[in-house]
């Protein structure tokens, strides 16, 4: 579930408020638009939840931008504008105060007030809601921490009604990023009758009430959901598209398939080692930006992957340039840390042997083998989601691990919100993983290896370094903040908890005929009222 966005550090006591204007779909003059606004796209996976505060997968957040929105969104540029609110104000380095746009309503017609948003955030950082993000995010908020592990109330949260509309943000440290933080939809306003009335059922189609342009109308488990638009919406006027329909295709041949023949408009991702043949097939259509976000294998460091020594053994030898020119083959860069290139607030820490000679790196890892008494025919379980492009490398992967060391990689396949799952239980030995910065600070990436975090599913855990940050975002300085995350960055990679393989890219196929798609959104995160249909 990610654009570089300038940021400077507020370190005064008052800043100026931010007002921006916010419409949807900016259709160029002269556009004939199409008598139908429909939209069928692929979205990779059958989501886990529509809950905003359940939901973690890319494939749910994907359609939770068209149900919710928060304090902000994003626009299909990746630029940061207002949401509920219409504009906002850092009165202190940890405090910031949001005001809510008047218009604003639910899909059921009520409307929106500060205490929505209070009972939304609260709920969701609530260790009764079970949340996989609620100390990640709810870090950021005064007590948020100890609110989510259960040693606080959820009323000591840092989140406050001023008046009917005006909300209030208390932070534990300074984010300078937090109007960019707020526009992901865990932190937006929820409806407390709707979930008191349906519980665990409040999402379900016919109970769902949210504040996004669309409105859930069908949810056809692996086969389809449905969403319609809200005339209920602030901005209802500027959208365009009535209906969005997301399909579950994993198979991304069967993706490029049903695109060819007119049955979807939106390839999420095509498979490995087709790129070139597409780009010179459908050259208007092929889209492919870099984002920001990793690919990357992580150990369950607690049990057979334990020592660091045959951590660090396998993620040597694994030549990331052959895997970016050769079998993904689509402009993906390699990748030898946690942080990739455009992340604000640190630096990518290359290791220092990504220098080295493949010959040099593999004695060093054998030697590594031997001395952690690991022996030629050790046998690894690696477990990823249905993919071919996850095959694709996951066969790579073990070849360079077999050839190279003599260690065999055993596979198993399943689907996505299983994996998801299973990496959250421990239940693997190495897993497939990937990751889509929420927002753009160093703070993003380091959530995946921090001690506390329940994006941590690797379970490894430096408390020195857990200090090192923790002193890290404390700093007001830029310069001084973004060195000392730098560092702890470096620092955490020593322990191998993970395997950086590449920098993501998302090559996809859209329609020409599908307008508001903008590549310079770095974040992949779009909202289907910024889209629509042209003539054609």
């Amino acid at each position: 579930m990610y654009f570089a966005l300038k940021k400077t550090c507020c370190t005064a006591a008052v800043a100026a408020t931010v007002s921006l204007a916010s419409v949807a779909a900016v259709i160029p003059a002269g556009t004939q638009l199409h008598p139908t606004q429909t939209f069928v796209r692929s979205n990779g996976s059958e989501p886990e939840s529509m809950d905003p505060a359940v939901a973690e997968t890319v494939p749910a957040n994907q359609i939770l931008r068209d149900l919710f929105e928060g304090l902000t969104a994003t626009d299909t540029a990746g630029k940061t504008v207002p949401g509920v609110a219409e504009s906002w104000k850092q009165t202190s380095p940890t405090t910031w105060v949001f005001k809510l746009r008047a218009n604003a309503k639910f899909s059921n017609g009520e409307p929106i007030t500060a205490e929505d948003f209070v009972y939304g955030i609260r709920r969701f950082v609530d260790p009764k809601t079970a949340s996989p993000y609620a100390v990640t995010f709810g870090n950021f908020l005064l007590n948020g921490l100890d609110v989510a592990q259960g040693k606080k109330p959820v009323t000591e949260l840092g989140v406050k009604a001023l008046d009917k509309l005006t909300l209030e943000l208390k932070t534990f440290d300074p984010i300078n990023y937090m109007p960019e933080l707020v526009a992901n939809t865990q932190l937006g306003p929820v409806h407390k009758a709707t979930v008191e009335k349906f519980g665990k059922d409040w999402v379900k189609p016919g109970n769902a009430v949210g504040n996004g342009a669309f409105v859930l109308k069908e949810w056809q488990v692996n086969n389809r959901i449905v969403v319609e638009k809200n005339p209920n919406y602030w901005d209802a006027a500027s959208v365009q598209l009535t209906r969005v329909t997301y399909l579950p295709i994993e198979d991304q041949f069967a993706d490029i398939k049903l695109w060819e023949s007119g049955e979807t408009d939106y390839v999420y991702q095509m498979p490995p080692g087709v790129f070139d043949k597409y780009k010179a097939q459908y050259p208007k259509e092929l889209r492919n930006q870099a984002i920001i976000g990793l690919r990357y294998y992580e150990f369950q460091t607690r049990d057979v992957m334990k020592d660091v020594r045959v951590r660090k053994a396998l993620s040597m030898v694994i030549d990331r340039d052959i895997l970016s020119k050769r079998v993904t083959a689509d402009g993906q860069a390699p990748a030898y840390s946690l942080i990739v290139a455009g992340v604000v607030g640190a630096d990518p820490t290359p290791y220092d042997w990504a220098a080295w000679p493949m010959d040099r790196r593999v004695a060093e890892a054998k030697k590594l083998l031997e001395q952690a008494g690991v022996k030629p025919g050790t046998k690894y379980v690696f477990s990823y989601n249905t993919s071919e492009y996850h095959k694709k490398m996951a066969i790579f992967v073990a070849s360079e691990w077999k050839t190279k060391l003599g260690i065999i990689m055993e596979t198993e396949s399943m689907e996505f919100k299983v994996l998801a799952k299973k990496r959250h239980d421990g239940a693997y030995q190495i897993g497939r993983q990937g990751w889509l910065a929420d927002y753009n600070d160093a703070t993003s990436f380091l959530a995946l290896v921090r001690c506390d975090s329940d994006q941590n599913t690797n379970f490894y855990c430096d408390r020195k370094v857990e200090a090192m940050i923790g002193e890290g975002t404390q700093l007001a300085d830029p310069a001084k903040r973004k060195a000392a995350l730098t560092q702890a960055s470096k620092t955490i990679m020593e322990g191998y908890p993970i395997i950086p393989l590449l920098q993501y890219s998302l090559p996809r196929l859209v329609k020409s005929y599908v307008g508001g798609y903008s590549e310079a959104n770095t974040q992949d995160h779009y909202r289907s009222k910024d889209f629509y249909i042209i003539k054609h």
